[in-house]
């Protein structure tokens, strides 16, 4: 919008300039040039005036004017006589027979412009005959001279008024277009996750009244997270605690009991206290993820995959599986996400990916920069999903038919979704070559960090 605003100005200021400049221009070159024409032809009539008389002290004196004009400007005097010859004590001319002697001799005056000024008249005498001709060559050094000073003040002053215009442009947008700056400044701080974020009430009537209307959203919106945010810290208390005393209840109730049949009663209402608390703790996650608003920040992809990755080959090993990664070439890529929010994306992915995977099988991870965004894949190599249970694994609570549904909560792909979307990117299941199941993470990149 600056850009435009100050191009329309400089535009304007220079078609304005145009059009004023540019006429005079010719106008000055114009009067220039029949200026020249008038101050040669008058010289050439008053030398014709001397060649007219037909006498010795006229003939010298033509001679001597002509010698003086030769020397005090850039032109030059020809003359001859009737019959086309010199008139002493003059040269003749070299080119005697030329058109324009040839139409002076006729009576005619001639003002013609080739590489100079020829202005040829002729030379009558008192009854009206003529008797010889003159004619002056005039050089156009001097008019373009003038014609360069002429143009060349007005293409600097041009220049000068149109940078003066760009200065003055580039200010006056700037001073109009802060206001929506300043909006999109509060706007980006609020979308990545800055509740705080607010903008000056400033500028035109127009964007003060967004900039209040944005504040004042940004503030019921601050208001109602933090208000789910205490909620769920109170629900964390108050849910856990008498689940966790419950279970020990159940344990107790069953150390006591030496009837096979209340003891399997016992363990089954143990297990789906279990159950129940892991639902819960599955519920928390997500409400923390969904009221947790954080700001997005550079962090380095490849030491959080790492350490992740770290974690879950101890667990692979029990059961023989491997964990591989393929990393793009240097520099390692950075990407936009809130802290934490990669470690517990991971954290369910490969958990995911580790129970359906086969003893002694592999699970592979894949990171490729692609333009503006950096996609992780995780690939196992388990029984995959059919396309109805991929369109329906992000929802809450739904267990798809596989190894993961039998023991999980429902809530592990929801919980992936929201951290991801939260953070400016996206999640989506892909069947997995040879067989299983991709998971392909796209992130925001991160410009790359300048060197020390």
């Amino acid at each position: 919008m600056n850009r435009q605003l100050i191009v329309s100005y400089v535009l304007l200021v220079a078609v304005a300039l145009a059009a004023f400049t540019v006429p005079v221009a010719f106008t000055l070159t114009t009067q220039l040039r029949e200026d020249i024409e008038l101050g040669v032809r008058r010289e050439a009539t008053t030398m014709a005036l001397l060649l007219a008389n037909d006498d010795v002290p006229s003939r010298q004196a033509l001679a001597r004017m002509a010698e003086a004009y030769g020397q005090e400007t850039p032109g030059r005097v020809e003359v001859i006589s009737f019959r086309g010859g010199a008139v002493p004590p003059l040269p003749a001319p070299t080119a005697a027979g030329d058109a324009d002697f040839t139409r002076a001799l006729q009576g005619d005056v001639t003002v013609r412009w080739d590489s100079s000024l020829y202005v040829t008249v002729p030379a009558r005498a008192a009854d009206r005959r003529i008797v010889g001709a003159v004619r002056i060559v005039y050089p156009p050094g001097e008019l373009n001279d003038r014609l360069w000073q002429v143009w060349g003040f007005r293409a600097v002053l041009a220049a000068a008024v149109v940078a003066v215009a760009a200065v003055l442009g580039t200010l006056t947008a700037r001073r109009l277009t802060r206001p929506l700056r300043e909006l999109h400044e509060m706007a980006s701080k609020f979308g990545d996750g800055d509740l705080t974020a607010r903008s000056p009430v400033t500028g035109p009537a127009e964007t003060q009244t967004l900039a209040r209307t944005l504040n004042s959203g940004a503030e019921r919106l601050e208001t109602l997270i933090n208000a789910q945010r205490v909620f769920v810290a109170d629900a964390s208390h108050q849910l856990r605690t008498p689940l966790t005393a419950l279970r020990l209840s159940l344990d107790n109730i069953a150390d006591g009991v030496d009837d096979e049949y209340v003891r399997e009663d016992v363990e089954q209402a143990t297990a789906e206290v279990v159950r129940m608390s892991r639902l819960v703790n599955g519920l928390l996650v997500l409400a923390r993820a969904e009221s947790e608003a954080t700001a997005a920040e550079p962090l380095p992809l490849a030491e959080i995959v790492e350490q992740r990755l770290g974690v879950w080959r101890v667990a692979g090993e029990e059961r023989g599986v491997r964990f591989t990664i393929a990393w793009p070439p240097d520099p390692r890529p950075l990407v936009m996400a809130s802290p934490g929010h990669l470690d517990q994306v991971l954290d369910n992915v490969l958990s995911n990916a580790l129970e359906v995977s086969p003893d002694g099988g592999t699970i592979a991870v894949r990171v490729e920069p692609r333009g503006d965004e950096v996609v992780l894949d995780v690939f196992d190599e388990g029984p995959g999903m059919p396309p109805a249970e991929k369109a329906r694994a992000f929802d809450r609570f739904w267990r798809g038919r596989g190894l993961t549904g039998r023991a999980g909560s429902g809530l592990g792909l929801a919980i992936v979704k929201q951290l991801v979307t939260d953070d400016g990117g996206s999640v989506a299941l892909r069947d997995a070559p040879g067989g299983g199941l991709c998971v392909r993470i796209s992130l925001r990149a991160a410009a790359p960090r300048s060197g020390g």
